[in-house]
């Protein structure tokens, strides 16, 4: 059994609840730092050994640098949970900041530290100052740290590697879905659908990408009664500010809120025939690079993805068999690939998906385990025994 300490940037975010209670599954002990943010899980108490440290909001750059210094000092009381550790888990940049700099300070015997890279965020890509500013600051953190652990192999090959020149050990943990004790069973069957009946497209999680936005309501008005579009999930309304009245003036349009996860997304999917699995509010870097977990949320249940070719995830969708590919990112693209699907399109491939096995689209335990072994064994010089 190791002793993982987390700093997560948000204790009720389901990929943060997710990451600790499948450490928790390998038996290891954890103890966590994390901050809050508003989520859908808002009412959400860790049930591990948790320092909170501040509540914060996206995008607030100014704020975010007042609390990471506030966040190392919260920190300093407990430097000896810190010492007493297997390896340090740090998931995103905020929180490798703080990791690195309260590791740094300590008088005890440091542990490793794992760079969990989520997102390439906006701020690293950029081509002024800030952005140069940005990037020699990560790779100087990346030359002091043990594993960078990520979601996709796109940010790797594309960031990683070629800007930021980073030689070291990485591990590919995909955001598949994870199960607790209950695992959520998959459909047998494709659902039900009546003849005639308008084709039905989700649109599933974090709703904050205008652009894949607009593509759904330009395609909900060239399509009309022959299409409905199921919205389910937090809506970002900063980067959505006209979502409420869109929705209400268009009949073809339903937005049914937040959902638990993971008991409700068998729901969700299941009345779903298709999901747009496109993540587009970042062309050209982190959404291109991007492996989103709607794509392994809605394999899980059967239900096909539609992406954007020339993406990690038009890629992953197309030669993963996982659903269907728009040549453009445009409404006039989706619609023609809707009105070009037959049911029996969409049947032939829920069955392909649900045939699969569960390992493909659900995390499981043993993904993690390997990441942590591998970052110890980093830390000792002996990275070259372990493998992925």
């Amino acid at each position: 059994m190791a002793k993982v300490v987390v700093f997560g940037f948000d204790v009720a975010e389901a990929s943060q609840v997710r990451r600790i209670r499948n450490i928790q599954a390998l038996g290891h002990e954890v103890f966590s730092f994390t901050m809050r943010r508003d989520s859908m899980n808002a009412e959400f108490v860790p049930d591990w050994k948790n320092v909170h440290l501040f509540r914060t909001k996206s995008w607030n750059h100014l704020q975010r640098l007042f609390v990471i210094i506030g966040s190392v000092l919260k920190t300093l009381p407990h430097l000896k949970r810190i010492a007493g550790a297997d390896v340090i888990v740090a998931r995103n940049f905020d929180m490798l900041v703080i990791a690195w700099a309260v590791r740094t300070i300590s008088p005890y015997p440091r542990p490793p530290l794992v760079y969990e890279c989520l997102d390439i965020h906006a701020l690293f890509t950029r081509e002024d100052l800030v952005g140069r500013v940005m990037r020699w600051c990560e790779r100087r953190l990346l030359f002091r740290t043990a594993l960078v652990v990520v979601s996709s192999p796109g940010f790797i090959r594309n960031y990683f590697v070629p800007v930021q020149g980073y030689e070291g050990a990485t591990a590919l943990i995909e955001n598949k879905i994870w199960f607790d004790d209950h695992v959520v069973p998959r459909p047998s069957a494709p659902r039900p659908r009546n003849p005639g009946a308008p084709i039905v497209v989700g649109w599933v999680g974090s709703l904050r990408c205008n652009p894949s936005f607009r593509i759904l309501l330009g395609t909900a008005d060239k399509m009309g009664d022959e299409i409905e579009i199921h919205l389910h999930g937090i809506v970002h309304r900063h980067f959505l500010p006209d979502f409420d009245e869109a929705v209400v003036s268009r009949p073809n349009i339903r937005y049914f809120g937040p959902y638990q996860y993971p008991d409700g997304l068998a729901e969700v999917y299941r009345a779903c025939d298709v999901v747009w699995a496109q993540d587009l509010w970042q062309r050209g870097a982190n959404s291109d690079w991007l492996l989103p977990n709607r794509i392994y949320e809605a394999s899980w249940f059967g239900c096909p993805s539609i992406a954007v070719a020339g993406t990690e995830t038009g890629t992953r969708v197309a030669e993963g068999g996982l659903g269907f590919v728009v040549g453009e990112a445009e409404a006039s693209h989706l619609v023609r690939l809707l009105r070009d699907l037959t049911p029996e399109d969409i049947d032939a491939s829920t069955r392909a998906l649900l045939a699969r096995e569960q390992s493909a689209f659900r995390l499981m335990p043993n993904e993690l385990d390997i990441a942590l072994q591998m970052a110890i064994a980093a830390a000792q010089g002996r990275v070259a025994t372990l493998s992925t």
